[in-house]
């Protein structure tokens, strides 16, 4: 009966590192996930930005007839 107690301790121990091990992980991955969403917004910005620009730039050129 003690063997099986203690099997069940050292089971229950590595369930409790395992479980620790993921709530870290998955505590990275979501700090991960708001830069890189974060990173994902600036580029957006920065092409809708540059498209604007290029927009305003084609505009201003003047017309070719032909």
């Amino acid at each position: 009966m003690q063997v099986e107690f203690e099997t069940l301790e050292h089971k229950l121990n590595q369930l409790v590192q395992l479980s620790n091990r993921l709530r870290a992980e998955n505590h990275k991955l979501r700090q991960e996930l708001v830069m890189a969403l974060s990173y994902g917004k600036q580029c957006d910005d920065k092409i809708n930005s540059a498209q604007t620009r290029l927009e305003r730039l084609l505009s201003a050129l003047p017309v070719e007839e032909k």
